[in-house]
C-alpha cells in the first residue's frame, strides 16, 4: 500500500506504473508516462545551453545548487538557494555599483519565488545578468557555488548531457525502412512524412532479381536512397545511428553509407513488424556497450598522446594551447574545479578559499571547456583515478 507523502509525485509514479502494467495487455496508454520527463529534461538542457553558451557580457551570474527529488528533503532547497543568491548579491556589490547590481538581483529574486521545488531533480542551475534570467534542473549532483564572470558557467550542463544518450534507430529490410528517435532506453518518436520508405523496385525488376549480382546492386541502390533520405532528415539534429536489420543487410548498407562515422552498429534480424517500444530496449543494450567501449578508447587515446608527447597537463600551458587552437580533447576529472587569476590572457592558479576575491575566475576549467569547444575540440569527464597524476586535468593536442 502506498503512503502518499508527496501526492503530486506519487500520483505521477503511479500513472507511470499503470502504463507499464497494462502495456502487456496490448493497450496503448493515453495518459502521460513519467518517462516523458527525461525526454523533456534532455531537450531543456540542450535549449538552455544554446541560449547561454555564447553570451559575453559583464556580470553574468551562474548559481549551482544541489537539490532533492522528494519530500521532506526538498523542503530545505529554497533556503539553500536563497543563501546562494545572497552570496551572489554580496559578491556583485563588491565588484559593481548598486545601479548595475539592482536589475540582476531583481531577476534572481523574482525567479527564486517562482521555482516549484516539488519538481526538483539532483541539482538546479540558474543563469542571470542584467538582460536575462533562466534556470534548468539537472539529473546530476554539482558543487554548490556561485560563479560571476563575463560568460555563464556551462560545464555542469555539458557534463549532464554527456551522461545521456540520444540516438536514431534505422529499421531496415530489403522491402522498407523506418526511422526511430530514441533516448537511452526510451522511444522519443517514430519519424513520419518521408518514412516509411518502400522499395518498389523489387516488384518491377524480376529479371534482375533472378541474378545474384543484380540483386545485390538493386539492394544497394535502395539502401543508397534510404541513406540520403536519412541524412537529409537528421541534418539539423545529427546523432549516432544504430541499424536494426539482418547482418547481411548491415554489410550492404555500410558499403554505400555516406556518413559511416555516424553508424555505431546494429541489432540482428528483420524487425519490419515490430513496434518501436519493442525495438528500443534491444538497441539500448548495443548503444550502452558502444559508449562503454568508446570511453575505454578515450582513455587509451590519452595514454597514446602521452607516449607521443602530444599532451599538456600544466594549467597555464593548457590555457595557452587552447587559445592557440591546438587543443584536441580536454580530459577533466569529474567534480574537479579550479579558480584562477586571469590577467592579459595568462592564468595564475589560486587556492579555492581565494575564489571570492575580486578578479578571480571561479572555475578556469569551465572557461577552458568553452574555449576548446569554440576551436572544434571536445571534452571527456572521467571518473576514478586516471587523471590523478595529471593534476586532474590533461589536454591532448592536434600537433
Amino acid at each position: 500500500m502506498l503512503t502518499f507523502k508527496n501526492k503530486r509525485r506519487d500520483k505521477e509514479q503511479f500513472t507511470g506504473l499503470f502504463c507499464l502494467k497494462y502495456a502487456s495487455f496490448g493497450y496503448f496508454c493515453v495518459v502521460i508516462n513519467f518517462f516523458d520527463k527525461d525526454l523533456k529534461q534532455e531537450k531543456m538542457m540542450r535549449d538552455i545551453l544554446k541560449r547561454v553558451k555564447n553570451v559575453y557580457q559583464e556580470g553574468c551570474v551562474t548559481i549551482m545548487c544541489n537539490t532533492h527529488r522528494t519530500h521532506p528533503e526538498n523542503a530545505s532547497d529554497p533556503i539553500k538557494l536563497k543563501n546562494l543568491i545572497k552570496t551572489a548579491e554580496e559578491r556583485l556589490h563588491n565588484d559593481y555599483d548598486k545601479r548595475f547590481v539592482w536589475p540582476i538581483m531583481e531577476k534572481l529574486n523574482d525567479l527564486a519565488e517562482k521555482i516549484d521545488h516539488n519538481h526538483n531533480l539532483e541539482s538546479l542551475v540558474i543563469f542571470a545578468n542584467s538582460d536575462f534570467v533562466d534556470y534548468v534542473r539537472l539529473p546530476i549532483a554539482v558543487e554548490d557555488r556561485v560563479v560571476i564572470d563575463e560568460t555563464f558557467a556551462t560545464r555542469d550542463i555539458v557534463r549532464a548531457m554527456h551522461q545521456q544518450s540520444a540516438y536514431y534507430i534505422l529499421v531496415l529490410s530489403r522491402q522498407t525502412a523506418r526511422l526511430i528517435e530514441a533516448y537511452n532506453d526510451k522511444v522519443v518518436e517514430e519519424k513520419k512524412g518521408v518514412f516509411p520508405i518502400e522499395n518498389k523496385q523489387r516488384e518491377t525488376e524480376k529479371v534482375i532479381l533472378s541474378m545474384a549480382k543484380g540483386q545485390d546492386n538493386l539492394i544497394e541502390e535502395f539502401f543508397n536512397r534510404v541513406d540520403k533520405i536519412v541524412l537529409e532528415e537528421i541534418k539539423n539534429n545529427p546523432m549516432p545511428i544504430l541499424l536494426a536489420t539482418e547482418t547481411r543487410n548491415f554489410d550492404h548498407y555500410m558499403k554505400i553509407a555516406d556518413r559511416k562515422d555516424l553508424i555505431i552498429g546494429h541489432i540482428n534480424r528483420n524487425r519490419d513488424d515490430e513496434k518501436p517500444h519493442h525495438i528500443v530496449p534491444d538497441a539500448w543494450q548495443v548503444v550502452l556497450a558502444h559508449y562503454k567501449q568508446k570511453n575505454a578508447a578515450r582513455i587509451a587515446e590519452l595514454h597514446k598522446a602521452v607516449s607521443e608527447g602530444k599532451f599538456v597537463s600544466d594549467y597555464a600551458e593548457i590555457w595557452r594551447t587552447i587559445q592557440q587552437g591546438r587543443g584536441q580533447t580536454l580530459f577533466v576529472k569529474q567534480g574537479h574545479f579550479q579558480p584562477a587569476l586571469l590577467v592579459d590572457n595568462e592564468i595564475m592558479i589560486v587556492e579555492k578559499h581565494e575564489r571570492d576575491q575580486k578578479g578571480i575566475v571561479d572555475d578556469i576549467i569551465d572557461e577552458m571547456i568553452e574555449q576548446n569547444f569554440a576551436f572544434g575540440g571536445d571534452v571527456v569527464f572521467m571518473e576514478g583515478d586516471e587523471l590523478d597524476k595529471f593534476q586532474n586535468l590533461a589536454l591532448t593536442t592536434r600537433y
